[in-house]
């Protein structure tokens, strides 16, 4: 028989990503989409599958068109990638991050336990949960120590996840997923950014590139890889919570390097440091342990930092070119 998903933010890169994995494997597939006067599509048309899409119209903070979306859509499986996902912005709106990526997750969790306890839940987790890190690598059982309004929302989206799990015996499961980036990323995010900017520079459209802290380290890995983990966190017998990661920590001057050599420059020449995009609260350094994912999904990253920026190079070096 074919399986019904309902993936919440299909509009952002992983949604997109996860939409074609679900669809490429069968599945029948439900979007939950906020309305917006700006076109919010165009990740799914990148990936060729917006026509092959079910769109429920709905808003992570309206417990109701949250309900009548479980109810529509009889899913058997349930991705909740819906989040206000920009680390920076979490600071400017506190609260409308705390909406969406914690209690909107009760609202989602709720609706599945009313309507539909059969129901498989993925949360999508992130270690800037982890922050303040209280371990050299992080993995699932390192303490949390949020240091944003983004990662606090999140770490309370996570714990009522696996309350309900605990409480009501729901098959819901978190990925803690580390950076995860592709062509599809928003421009506001470092990798993009930093991308955009090489690929401007080189055709002459933009003179320099501001940041804030570049040696800020990271452990970034491929978008289209890290779904695939999510689907498997859903295969499994038992729930469980999973850190989803490369395990190589990189950092942001050197991701700089890498995407400013690819067009034959050097980033020396342009990157500039800006106070003004220092974080209220910095986190230095996130290193996952995907061990466990490894040892019970089966599940390894296949691309690595540098075939993803080249990737992410080629794709803005065409896009700026048709600007």
């Amino acid at each position: 028989m074919t399986k019904s998903a309902l993936i919440t933010g299909i509009t952002g890169q992983d949604g997109a990503y996860l939409a074609k994995l679900l669809l490429d494997k069968g599945y029948k597939v439900h979007g939950l989409v906020a309305r917006r006067s700006s076109d919010s599509r165009w990740r799914l048309r990148e990936m060729g599958v917006e026509g092959d899409i079910v769109y429920l119209d709905g808003d992570m903070a309206d417990a109701c068109s949250v309900q009548r979306a479980v109810i529509k859509s009889a899913p058997d499986e349930v991705y909740n990638l819906a989040a206000q996902s920009f680390v920076a912005a979490s600071w400017d709106q506190p609260v409308t991050t705390g909406i969406v990526d914690g209690l909107g997750v009760t609202h989602l969790l709720e609706a599945i336990r009313q309507f539909s306890p059969h129901t498989r839940f993925y949360q999508a987790s992130t270690s800037e949960m982890f922050g303040l890190i209280q371990a050299e690598r992080q993995d699932e059982n390192t303490p949390f120590y949020p240091r944003s309004p983004y990662g606090v929302a999140k770490l309370y989206g996570h714990w009522i996840t696996v309350n309900y799990r605990e409480s009501f015996n729901l098959h819901a499961s978190s990925g803690i997923l580390f950076n995860h980036e592709s062509p599809l990323r928003g421009i506001e995010f470092v990798t993009r950014k930093v991308t955009d900017a090489a690929a401007r520079i080189k055709q002459g459209k933009q003179q320099e590139l501001r940041l804030g802290n570049i040696d800020a380290k990271r452990d970034w890995g491929f978008a289209g890889d890290y779904v695939e983990a999510m689907w498997l966190m859903l295969q499994q017998d038992k729930a469980d919570d999973f850190v989803v990661a490369t395990g190589v920590t990189t950092t942001v001057r050197e991701m700089c390097q890498i995407a400013f050599e690819h067009v034959g420059l050097d980033y020396r020449d342009f990157v500039k440091i800006d106070p003004a995009f220092f974080r209220p609260a910095e986190v230095d350094v996130l290193l996952g342990n995907p061990a466990k994912a490894q040892r019970l999904l089966g599940w390894k990253p296949k691309t690595d930092l540098q075939t993803l920026i080249r990737m992410m190079m080629d794709a803005d070096m065409k896009r700026v070119a048709k600007e």
